[in-house]
């Protein structure tokens, strides 16, 4: 079982957390170190999200607003040249670097600033140029597939064939209730692949890492969790994120027999069994929503300044 440690906002901005960060996650046994490659210049305006629309009562765009947006980015952005330090140092203390692309236009400095392996994120699954890059210019994918339908799915799947790359089911609900999990979801991606796991969003004060247990005993083989060093109030991910601690708690359970997992669930998790849900599941108001707005957050800038979407064919 692999674990990745997923960084995105917990180190604020600060390269000596961030640093840190790595030291732990590779002393607590997690396989990957992941970051995310964003610049607040890949920003897109769509007036939309300004106010958020509303009709009859019903929410049909959520409201964030672009130039409060980037101004928080601004505060996160890691340059390539501090990327390509995280590389270094990955590989200097033996934990594998891994970050998310958000655009077609990233991939050739993401590349060369030693990345050998790809995070393609669950808005993402069905831009398929985006994935055709992805493949071309790294040894190994990993896609997840949260707000996306089995259509979007299956083109993703084609587009990756005959690639290493793996799928990792994911819940856009932030935090993810343990009854939303849905995990046999999972059994759908390996439809398509052997390489199947869970991205996991839940509110660690109220579940701790039983939800990620419980995909573990699913037949979850990769496990991607928020991953902290400070305090859970300091960040925005910090509510769902665990700490070097869990890390090793969830690996070493990762290690007991499938009898032996089934024991501990049922003594520490009873209803464990809530998580694995439908594998037909239809998609909750809350994740159309957030599909809504992070499906095109993020694009290419061109040369007259507008952006080009990166779904697009």
């Amino acid at each position: 079982m692999e674990l990745i440690a997923e960084f995105c906002q917990n180190h604020n901005g600060d390269i000596s957390l961030l640093n840190e960060m790595v030291y732990q996650a590779k002393e607590s046994g997690c396989n990957y170190a992941k970051i995310q490659s964003i610049s607040p210049n890949m920003l897109t305006f769509r007036e939309r999200f300004e106010e958020g629309v509303s009709r009859n009562g019903k929410t049909l765009s959520i409201k964030r607003p672009y130039l409060q947006e980037k101004n928080r980015l601004q505060g996160l952005e890691l340059t390539m040249d501090q990327q390509a330090d995280f590389v270094e140092l990955c590989n200097k203390v033996g934990i594998k670097p891994l970050t998310t692309a958000f655009t077609r236009g990233s991939i050739s400095a993401i590349r060369e600033a030693g990345f050998k392996e790809i995070k393609i994120a669950s808005y993402d699954c069905a831009s398929l140029p985006l994935l055709r890059d992805a493949r071309a210019n790294f040894e190994r994918v990993i896609v997840s597939t949260g707000a996306t339908y089995d259509p979007e799915i299956e083109a993703a799947a084609k587009v990756l064939e005959g690639s290493d790359y793996s799928f990792l089911h994911c819940v856009t609900i932030y935090p993810t209730p343990l009854s939303e999990y849905h995990l046999a979801r999972m059994k759908y991606l390996r439809t398509f692949t052997n390489s199947v796991g869970w991205s996991d969003h839940s509110l660690y004060k109220r579940d701790g890492i039983m939800g990620t247990i419980a995909a573990i005993y699913y037949g979850a083989q990769i496990i991607e969790r928020h991953f902290t060093i400070i305090d859970r109030d300091a960040t925005r991910d910090g509510p769902v994120s665990i700490d070097a601690s869990d890390a090793k708690k969830i690996l070493e359970l990762s290690k007991l027999t499938k009898e032996d997992l089934h024991l501990y669930l049922k003594q520490e998790f009873p209803n464990f069994d809530v998580t694995i849900g439908s594998l037909d599941r239809i998609l909750t108001e809350p994740e159309i929503l957030n599909r809504d707005y992070y499906r095109g957050r993020f694009a290419t800038p061109i040369g007259n300044g507008l952006h080009k979407f990166n779904w697009h064919d």
